[in-house]
C-alpha cells in the first residue's frame, strides 16, 4: 500500500492498532504519512489537493510543534518544494516511498503498542481444521435439532434449528469432524442419581460468547436476558408457592428470578406441609417486572452502623438466611461457626470446628490434623431455600449443616471434599436435584448431592489451585466459571466434556464473579500478586471486559471483596473502607468507614435485599450497617424479646416484605491471599479466651461518664516506650525533603535537599513474614548494581532553596520527581532517568498523578500556576489560575472528580477534572495571635472517603468538606511545641500524624481532631544537646495504620510503632454525653495542656 501510494488505506490499516494521540512513535508515523501525501501533491502540481492536505491532516500536528507546520506551509509558496534546503535530496515519487517505508518499519518496531504484533503466531498444520472442528460442534451439538451430517456451509451463517416434524433427535452424528461428539440431544448418564439429563438447548449467548472461537448461536429459546412469563395460576403457585408459572417443564423448578442459583437464590421447593398455606404466605417474584431503577438512590445504601458482634477470632466469610434476613452465618479462622440473630444481637448457635468421624477418612488428612488441629473457615454459604448451610474449611473438609430453626443445627454431611484446602463453596440446582459445588487447593472443582453426599462430577483443567466457583443457569442450561489463583477463568457444563472456557482474568487476577440479582448481568473482583485490584463487568455474549470501574486502591493486604445489591449496586471492601458503585456508571459513588475499625480488604455481605451490609473489622468482629428500611426491620423485631421457640423453620417464615427486589449476589469469603498469609498474621487473636467477652458491643457504653473522668493523654517519653529504628544509610545525609512509603509498603522513598532519591527496602525473611517495612528488622539501603544514583536536575538553582516535590505511580515503578530544575521520571528499578521535561522557569513545586490516568499529571509551580501535563504526547492541556503564591499541595478526588490545590498564599481551590474550571477556594483562618510566615507551606490530602479534605498549615490541622470547602473541624497546637512542619492521615483514615519543630509527634483522633497521644523526640532521638533535629516530613505505613515514618532535618529517616503489647497510640478521648468537661472539637480548638 505504501509503494502504491495508497495513503488512505495506510492509516486505515495502522488506526486499528493505534492512534495519532498515543505515543510519540505513533504521532511521527501519522506525520510522515500525511507529510508524503503532501509532498506528491505538490511534486504533481496539485495545489487544492495539497491545501486539503494541509488543512485537514497536517494541522493537527501544529499544536504540538507549530513552527515546524509553519515551515510546511511555506512549501506552498515554492515553486518546487526542493527548493527548501531540508528536502533538496527529495527524489522521485517511488524512491520517497522506498525511504518511507523503511522508515516507517523503524518507527512501528520501536513503537511499544506494536510489540507482540509484528511476527505470526506459529500454528499448526491442522490448526483450522480443529477450528472448524470445535465451531460445528458448538453449533450442532447443542440444539434441539441437531443436523446428522452438518455440512462446512453451516458455519457462513448463523445457525437456527429446523423443526423435526414431530420426530426424535436424529441419530448420532457420524460426521468424522463430530466424532468427539456425545449423542446428540443429550448428556452422558449421571451414574445411580437418575436418566439422562434434559435435553439442552443451544448454548445461551452468555456462554458461547466465551467459548474458544465460537460462533453465535442465536436460537429464538436462547437469550441472555430473563424469560418473560405468563400470568400466575393460584394451582402452581400452592405447589411451589416461591416458583411462578411457566410453559417450560424444563424451568419449572426455577423462576427465571431466581437468578445467580449459586448465590443466594430464592427457595426452589417448600416442605410437603406448607402446601396448605394461603397463596400470598409467600410474594411471588417475576423476572418480568420492571425493577425500576431510577427509584434509588445513594441514600438506599446501608450505611449506618447500628450494632458490633464479637466474633472472639477474625472473620473469614459471612451470609445473609435468604429469607429469614436478620440472621447471619458467620465463620471464623479457627474453624467456629455461628448464627447471629440481629434483632437481639443474640448468638443463636454456635459451632467449633470438629471432625465427625476421623477413622474414615484419608491419611494424607489425618495426619494433617494429628500435627496441628487448627483450621480457618474459607466459605460458609447458606442454601437457597436456607434450610442448609455448608462450610467449607482450609483442610479438606466440607461440613453441611441442616437448621431447623431457632438454635437447632444438626450434623448433615461430612465430606472430605479435596487434597489442601477447599476454597470455596456454593449450591446449585442441575437437573432439578440440589447440589453442593466445591473447588480447591489441588485445582479441581467437585460436585456433590446435597442429599446423600455422593460426588457426581470432577471438573480437572486448571493448572493453579482454583480459587472461587460461581455456578448460573440461562435458560435450561446449568453452568459453572471457575477462576484459579493464576488468574484463569474456565466454564464447565454439568457434563464430562472439560472446559468451555479459557480466559484471563484482568490483570492475572485471583478474582471472584457474581451475577446481579436478576441474573442477567456479570460481574467480577479480584486482586493480583502486585496488589492492583480489578472490579469490572463482563461482556457476557463476548467474554470481554465491558467496563472496569474506577475507585480502588492499590492494596497487597488480600484479595478486594465484593458484593452486588438491588440489581444496582457494587460494593467492594478496600482501604478500611466499603466502597459503593452504581453498575452504570465508572466512577466511585460513594463510600462509608463503618466509623473506622475496619481491616485493609474487609470482608462484606448484603442480606439479600440490600437494607443490611455485614463487614468485618480488625478486631475480630463484625459490624452491621443499614438503610431506613434495615433499621426499620431491626426494630420491628427488637421489640419483641427474642424466644428461639418462635423462630420457624428458615422454608416456612414469611420474608420480611421490605422490598420487591431480591439480591443473590456472590459470597465473597477470604482470599486465599488473606488464607495463606503468614503465621503471623493469621494467629491474630486466635486466644480461646477471647470468646468469652461479651458478644455485642454497644456503641455508646454506658460508663462514659466514668471513663472521661479517667482518661489522660498518652505521653511517650522514654524509647522503652516504643519501637523506632533509624534507617541505616552510607550516603551523604541531607536534611529529609521529602518522604513517602511504596505503595506495596515494602519500601521508603526519600528525596533529599541535594536533590538525591534515597531507597529503602524491605526483605522477606524469617524474621519478616510479610516483607513490608517494619521496625524489627533494618531495610536495605538500595542501589542497583549500575550504582547510580536518582538524582534530580537542579539547573542554575542551589537545591537548598529549591521547593523539592515528588509523585510515585500507583504500581511502584517510577516516580517523577523535581527539585528546582526540570521533572524528571525515574525508572524505580534502575534508577535510570526515563526523561525530563518543563525546564524551569516557573519551576515545578507539587506533583500529583490523576488517579484514572497515569499519563495525566497536575504540576504546581512556583509561579502560583497549576499545569495539567499529558507525559505521553509531551502537551500541556491546560493552565489553571487562582493562587497569590506557589502551589504546596495537589490532591485528587476520585469520587468528587476535583482537585483540591493549596498554596503558600494559605489558599484552597477546588477545581472541576471534567472540564478544569474553578469550582470554590477560600483562605485558612489564621488563629488570633499566630503569624505564619509569609510563605509557609500549605498541603492538602483527602480521607479515604474522598470527600474530607485535610488542610496542613504550620498553624493549625483544619478538616474541610470538599467540593465546597466548608471547614468542619480547626486544631491550634500549643505554641510550645513550635510550628506545625507536617502532617498526615493514617492509611485508615482514623488518625492523624503531626510532627513540630520542637521534633515532637502528635497523634490525633481524625474524626474528633482530638490529640490522643503525644512522642517527645527523646522516644526515639538520641540526645544531642549540640544538634537541633527535628521532622521535616512524615509519611504513613500505607497497610498498617499505626505505622509511620518520619524525615529528619539531619538526614535520618526513622520509622515508628507503638509497643506490641499496646497495639496502637493511645486511647482516643471518651465522646461526651452532656458531663463531664467538654471534648468538642468544633473549630478552632487548642489541645489541652501538657499533664
Amino acid at each position: 500500500m505504501v509503494t502504491n501510494g495508497e495513503w488512505d488505506e495506510v492509516e486505515k490499516y495502522l488506526s486499528g492498532f493505534t492512534k495519532v494521540d498515543d505515543n510519540r512513535y505513533s504521532m511521527k508515523i501519522f506525520f510522515e504519512i500525511r507529510k508524503q501525501k503532501y509532498l506528491e501533491a505538490l511534486d504533481k502540481r496539485d495545489r487544492a489537493k495539497a491545501v486539503e492536505i494541509l488543512v485537514k491532516d497536517l494541522k493537527v500536528f501544529s499544536a504540538f510543534n507549530e513552527e515546524l507546520f509553519k515551515e510546511i506551509t511555506h512549501l506552498l509558496t515554492l515553486e518546487n518544494f526542493r527548493e527548501n534546503e531540508q528536502l533538496s535530496k527529495y527524489g522521485d515519487t517511488k524512491s520517497a516511498r522506498g525511504i518511507m517505508l523503511a522508515e516507517l518499519k523503524k518507527l512501528i518496531e520501536a513503537n511499544p503498542l506494536f510489540r507482540d504484533k509484528l511476527q505470526f503466531p506459529s500454528l499448526k498444520n491442522s490448526r483450522l481444521r480443529t477450528l472448524i472442528n470445535q465451531s460445528l460442534n458448538w453449533q450442532h451439538q447443542l440444539c434441539k435439532n441437531p443436523r446428522p451430517n452438518p455440512d462446512i456451509k453451516t458455519l457462513f451463517v448463523d445457525h437456527s434449528c429446523g423443526q423435526p416434524n414431530g420426530a426424535r433427535a436424529p441419530s448420532p452424528v457420524t460426521n468424522p469432524l463430530m466424532s468427539a461428539v456425545p449423542k446428540a440431544g443429550g448428556f452422558p448418564p449421571l451414574g445411580a442419581h437418575g436418566p439422562f439429563q434434559p435435553t439442552p438447548a443451544a448454548l445461551p449467548t452468555s456462554l458461547a460468547g466465551w467459548m474458544a472461537n465460537p460462533t453465535p448461536v442465536p436460537h429464538p429459546a436462547a437469550s441472555a436476558g430473563p424469560i418473560g412469563l405468563g400470568a400466575p395460576n393460584n394451582a402452581a403457585i400452592l405447589k411451589r408457592p416461591r416458583t411462578p408459572p411457566t410453559n417450560n417443564p424444563a424451568l419449572d423448578y426455577q423462576s427465571a428470578d431466581s437468578e445467580h442459583v449459586l448465590k443466594r437464590s430464592r427457595p426452589f421447593g417448600m416442605p410437603e406441609e406448607v402446601n396448605n398455606l394461603p397463596v400470598n404466605i409467600l410474594p411471588v417474584p417475576y423476572a418480568g417486572q420492571s425493577h425500576g431503577q431510577s427509584s434509588y438512590s445513594p441514600d438506599d445504601l446501608p450505611k449506618t452502623v447500628v450494632m458490633a458482634l464479637s466474633q472472639g477470632s477474625a472473620v473469614k466469610s459471612m451470609d445473609f438466611h435468604p429469607v429469614q434476613q436478620i440472621l447471619l452465618l458467620v465463620g471464623t479462622n479457627i474453624g467456629d461457626v455461628m448464627v447471629w440473630e440481629l434483632g437481639s444481637g443474640e448468638k443463636i448457635a454456635h459451632k467449633t470446628f470438629k471432625v465427625w468421624d476421623l477413622s474414615g477418612w484419608s491419611m494424607p488428612l489425618q495426619a494433617s490434623l494429628a500435627n496441628d488441629y487448627t483450621v480457618s473457615v474459607n466459605r460458609v454459604m447458606w442454601s437457597p431455600d436456607g434450610a442448609l448451610f455448608g462450610v467449607a474449611y482450609s483442610k479438606h473438609i466440607v461440613h453441611i449443616y441442616s437448621y431447623h430453626g431457632g438454635d437447632d443445627l444438626r450434623n448433615h454431611l461430612e465430606i472430605e471434599a479435596h487434597a489442601g484446602s477447599v476454597n470455596d463453596l456454593a449450591f446449585s440446582y442441575p437437573n432439578k436435584q440440589l447440589c453442593v459445588v466445591t473447588c480447591g487447593e489441588d485445582r479441581v472443582i467437585k460436585v456433590w448431592d446435597a442429599a446423600s453426599g455422593a460426588k457426581q462430577y470432577t471438573f480437572e483443567g486448571h493448572e493453579a489451585p482454583v480459587y472461587s466457583i460461581c455456578p448460573h443457569h440461562k435458560e435450561n442450561i446449568q453452568f459453572i466459571f471457575s477462576t484459579a489463583t493464576d488468574g484463569k477463568i474456565k466454564a464447565w457444563l454439568y457434563d464430562n466434556m472439560g472446559s468451555r472456557v479459557d480466559y484471563n482474568a484482568p490483570g492475572q487476577s485471583s478474582t471472584t464473579m457474581a451475577y446481579s440479582a436478576d441474573g442477567t448481568r456479570l460481574f467480577s473482583c479480584g486482586t493480583n500478586k502486585e496488589g492492583e485490584s480489578y472490579l469490572v463487568e463482563w461482556n457476557e455474549s463476548e467474554g470481554t471486559v465491558k467496563r472496569t470501574y474506577f475507585g480502588l486502591g492499590k492494596r497487597s493486604a488480600g484479595v478486594v471483596q465484593f458484593d452486588t445489591t438491588k440489581n444496582r449496586f457494587l460494593a467492594a471492601g478496600d482501604e478500611f473502607t466499603v466502597k459503593f458503585w452504581d453498575m452504570d456508571n465508572l466512577n466511585l459513588l460513594t463510600s462509608t468507614p463503618a466509623d473506622g475499625g475496619l481491616p485493609p480488604s474487609p470482608c462484606i455481605r448484603f442480606n439479600k435485599e440490600g437494607t443490611l451490609l455485614a463487614v468485618s473489622t480488625d478486631d475480630n468482629g463484625v459490624k452491621v450497617l443499614a438503610n431506613s428500611d434495615g433499621i426499620r426491620l431491626l426494630r420491628t423485631v427488637e421489640n419483641r424479646s427474642f424466644d428461639s421457640s418462635r423462630v420457624a423453620p428458615a422454608a416456612i417464615v414469611k420474608a420480611p416484605n421490605i422490598g420487591t427486589f431480591g439480591s443473590n449476589n456472590a459470597t465473597i469469603g477470604t482470599p486465599i491471599g488473606d488464607r495463606a498469609a503468614p503465621v503471623a498474621g493469621a494467629m491474630v487473636a486466635m486466644n480461646s479466651d477471647g470468646r468469652s467477652l461479651a458478644d455485642v458491643k454497644p456503641r455508646i457504653t454506658d460508663d462514659s461518664l466514668e471513663k472521661s473522668r479517667i482518661w489522660k493523654l498518652t505521653e511517650i517519653n522514654e524509647p522503652s516506650q516504643c519501637r523506632s529504628l533509624r534507617l541505616p544509610d552510607s550516603l551523604t545525609s541531607m536534611r529529609v525533603s521529602r518522604l513517602i512509603y511504596t505503595n506495596s509498603g515494602v519500601a521508603i522513598l526519600a528525596l533529599a535537599s541535594n536533590a538525591v532519591h534515597k531507597l529503602w527496602k524491605w526483605q522477606r525473611n524469617d524474621r519478616n513474614l510479610t516483607g513490608k517495612a517494619t521496625t524489627s528488622v533494618a531495610p536495605q539501603l538500595w542501589q542497583p548494581s549500575s550504582g547510580i544514583l536518582m538524582t534530580n536536575d537542579v539547573g542554575d538553582t542551589n537545591p537548598e532553596d529549591a521547593v523539592p516535590c515528588f509523585a510515585l505511580s500507583k504500581n511502584d515503578s517510577y516516580v517523577m520527581s523535581a527539585s528546582g530544575g526540570k521533572i524528571s521520571l525515574f525508572n524505580m528499578m534502575t534508577f535510570k532517568t526515563m526523561t525530563t521535561f518543563m525546564p524551569p522557569p516557573p519551576a515545578a513545586t507539587s506533583l500529583a498523578f490523576h488517579p484514572q490516568d497515569n499519563n495525566i499529571i497536575a504540576i504546581g509551580m512556583d509561579d502560583s500556576s497549576i499545569q495539567i501535563y499529558n507525559v505521553r504526547v509531551d502537551e500541556v492541556k491546560t493552565k489553571l489560575k487562582g493562587h497569590q503564591k506557589r502551589i504546596t499541595g495537589l490532591a485528587f478526588s476520585n469520587t468528587l472528580n476535583v482537585l483540591v490545590s493549596s498554596g503558600a498564599d494559605s489558599q484552597l481551590c477546588v477545581w472541576s477534572t471534567d472540564g478544569w474550571e474553578k469550582q470554590a477556594s477560600k483562605f485558612l483562618q489564621i488563629p488570633n495571635g499566630r503569624a505564619a510566615s509569609p510563605h509557609a507551606d500549605t498541603r492538602v490530602q483527602f480521607h479515604l472517603d474522598q470527600i474530607h479534605l485535610l488542610a496542613v498549615h504550620e498553624t493549625q490541622i483544619a478538616i474541610f468538606e470538599a467540593p465546597k470547602l466548608e471547614c468542619l473541624k480547626q486544631w491550634v497546637p500549643r505554641e510550645a511545641s513550635g510550628p506545625i512542619t507536617h502532617a498526615t492521615y493514617s492509611c485508615d483514615s482514623q488518625s492523624i500524624y503531626v510532627s513540630f519543630e520542637d521534633g515532637s509527634v502528635g497523634v490525633l483522633t481524625a474524626s474528633t481532631l482530638r490529640l490522643r497521644c503525644r512522642i517527645s523526640p527523646a522516644a526515639y532521638l538520641p540526645p544531642n544537646p549540640s544538634l537541633r533535629v527535628f521532622p521535616l516530613v512524615i509519611a504513613a505505613h500505607p497497610s498498617d495504620p499505626n505505622q509511620f515514618a518520619l524525615g529528619l532535618t539531619d538526614g535520618g529517616v526513622h520509622i515508628l510503632e507503638p509497643l506490641e503489647s499496646e497495639g496502637k497510640w493511645g486511647t482516643s478521648p471518651p465522646v461526651e454525653n452532656g458531663a463531664g468537661p467538654s471534648t468538642t472539637s468544633a473549630a478552632p480548638s487548642s489541645e489541652p495542656p501538657q499533664r
